[in-house]
């Protein structure tokens, strides 16, 4: 075999050397073309080439460094340290994170080129600018801190529910209702509650009666809206022994004299006859009641929360309501959402009920995913208690261990879309839908309400007729079987 020699450029044909010069030419472009920089010194670590990308990653001009030693560059602060000088002492690839004058953080990965005799006769160093890099991770690290407030946050807000009381919230708006409700607590002034029936007005009056400097005193809820009016004034500041024929003869206290030094919630508060709306006035003015049949005034140290679905505004317009009641009910209103509107709290409430209704029963049932997302498109115009009734009913009546969508009742559930298929047949008279959109309307209110009275007075009808009504349109349903 011939020994190997270095060819010498003497050696070489023209063509050899155009090929040669077109081979460095590519070369230099592909260095040129490189997205990291390239910075390269000769074994005594002087600078003999930088690419652009370099020039772009650390703002030094090829111009300038051009010859200079690396120690000079070092030593003036040019670099922080340099990858080329340990390279040279080792004798072993190196990288280290370099920063510049102008504030920029690199990573530098410095290698040695040895020649035959194992001297090193340049060191190639790649440069990569990690400055974006950092200020990423630094950002990610700010994310991550105010997450973890936010998160920290939002279970102390759900400790203290689940601690304070049943109530079940995990919809960012309802979350922020409850913040509110908490620094209300705090301080002892007048709460009105507004919302739809069934939103869950008594929960949130609890709560705050719960978070209150009240809380080891009584929290009584009056129902304005189901107490006799011919009874309702001795109900809540009781009345003297011979007040009237048939009472007590010990006489009777009364529920704000009962509540001393706790929390009355007055619930429906617009049911208040006009003549019990000038006696509240007085209580909240005064602190002081007089019971029926008595001349003594008493004090009385309660904190009242009141509640309704009415618009009071509307009901002071039309004089069924007093205004000057109605600006100190009004200190501090909070409007409760309806459900439709804060839907992340539809399936924690349907697990909440589901596991309340299986201890009750002694079941095991679990619901499916598929029952579960009808339930949420569903618009639940009894809010909270038309969930709590209709989950009650789904564990009763499913058959097996799984509630599946076809467990749901069906005419409640897609109540909207029947509706709607009726009217838009094509075999159908006037007569008719107007009976079907009747039909749907009483079956809704009395699904919302719960009860006779309470869905004829939704509906703007006597109760009688509303029975009268219900009767005759299940008969006709059930010979239409």
């Amino acid at each position: 075999m011939q020994s190997r020699e270095l060819l010498k450029f003497d050696d070489l044909s023209q063509e050899d050397m155009d090929t040669l010069r077109f081979r460095i030419k590519q070369l230099y472009q592909v260095i040129e073309s490189s997205y990291d920089g390239i910075y390269i010194t000769d074994g005594n670590a002087n600078t003999i080439f930088l690419n652009r990308s370099y020039e772009e990653i650390t703002g030094m001009k090829r111009n300038e460094m051009i010859g200079k030693n690396m120690e000079y560059l070092e030593n003036n602060d040019y670099i922080s340290q340099s990858g080329t000088l340990m390279v040279l002492n080792s004798g072993k690839n190196v990288t280290i994170e370099q920063e510049f004058k102008s504030g920029k953080t690199v990573l530098v990965s410095s290698s040695p080129i040895f020649n035959d005799k194992g001297d090193i006769t340049m060191v190639v160093t790649n440069v990569r600018d990690v400055t974006e890099l950092y200020e990423l991770k630094e950002q990610l690290k700010k994310n991550k801190e105010l997450t973890e407030k936010y998160y920290s946050q939002v279970e102390a807000m759900r400790n203290q529910l689940l601690n304070f009381s049943d109530l079940v919230a995990e919809d960012n708006e309802m979350l922020y209702i409850l913040e509110i409700a908490e620094k209300v607590a705090k301080v002892d002034t007048t709460v009105l509650l507004l919302g739809e029936t069934g939103v869950g007005k008594e929960k949130v009056a609890k709560y705050i009666h719960k978070n209150s400097t009240r809380k080891s005193r009584s929290f009584i809820k009056i129902d304005c809206g189901a107490i006799p009016e011919n009874l309702i004034e001795s109900e809540l500041f009781g009345y003297e022994k011979g007040a009237f024929t048939g009472a007590n003869r010990y006489g009777k206290i009364g529920l704000f004299e009962l509540a001393n030094g706790g929390t009355i919630f007055l619930d429906e508060v617009g049911e208040l006859p006009l003549n019990m709306q000038v006696k509240l006035l007085r209580v909240l003015q005064e602190g002081e009641i007089k019971k029926v049949g008595g001349t003594d005034t008493i004090k009385v140290d309660v904190r009242i929360i009141a509640a309704t679905n009415r618009n009071l505004e509307d009901m002071v317009k039309k004089n069924t309501f007093r205004e000057d009641l109605y600006y100190r009910l009004n200190v501090v209103p909070i409007t409760i959402l309806p459900l439709r509107k804060r839907k992340g709290d539809i399936e924690p409430l349907i697990n909440h009920f589901l596991n309340t209704f299986n201890k009750k029963y002694h079941f095991n049932k679990v619901i499916t995913c598929g029952a579960i997302n009808c339930l949420k498109e569903y618009r639940w115009p009894g809010n909270v208690r038309e969930l709590r009734n209709i989950i009650e009913r789904i564990v009763i009546m499913s058959s097996g261990d799984n509630i599946l969508k076809s467990d749901l009742p069906i005419k409640e559930i897609w109540n909207n879309q029947q509706v709607k298929s009726q009217f838009h047949s094509d075999n159908i008279t006037l007569k008719e839908a107007v009976e079907n959109l009747e039909q749907s309307l009483i079956e809704s209110a009395f699904e919302k309400c719960g009860n006779v009275r309470s869905a004829a007075k939704e509906l703007g009808i006597d109760a009688s007729t509303l029975v009268r009504k219900r009767k005759r349109y299940k008969n006709k349903h059930m010979l239409q079987k």
